[in-house]
């Protein structure tokens, strides 16, 4: 398969998964936690994924997926505490959902482009 093939190919699986996400109601998560993502171009090309309400971000489409990229966790009194799990990072709290998905896209690790359809070592 060809490289654009294969990039193509993953574009595709992460759009799927995107519209997947964005569909989700209050039973999974907040939804305006995916529509806030997904409005960062940045973001919109990674795997996203959904796990008790709360949106994750890979750099890979299959597991283990990638832990270095910023998560919104939102905390009891309100607004989210952004987290890096690969290195215990905290990225900061903020009030608002938008407020976290423009931290989480301004702290992206560099080099992050568009998901791979792989795992990790595949990157």
């Amino acid at each position: 398969m060809a490289s654009n093939e294969k990039a193509r190919s993953a574009a595709e699986i992460v759009a799927a998964e995107w519209s997947a996400a964005l569909s989700y109601g209050w039973d999974l998560i907040n939804p305006a936690v995916p529509r806030a993502a997904y409005r960062h171009p940045s973001l919109r090309v990674l795997w996203p994924m959904v796990s008790h309400g709360v949106l994750y971000l890979s750099r890979c489409t299959q597991w283990p997926w990638t832990s270095d990229v910023g998560t919104a966790y939102p905390l009891a009194k309100g607004g989210y505490r952004v987290r890096r799990d690969s290195d215990n990072t905290l990225l900061g709290e903020v009030d608002t959902t938008e407020e976290a998905y423009e931290l989480i896209a301004a702290t992206l690790p560099e080099g992050c482009g568009p998901a791979v359809d792989g795992t990790p070592d595949d990157l």
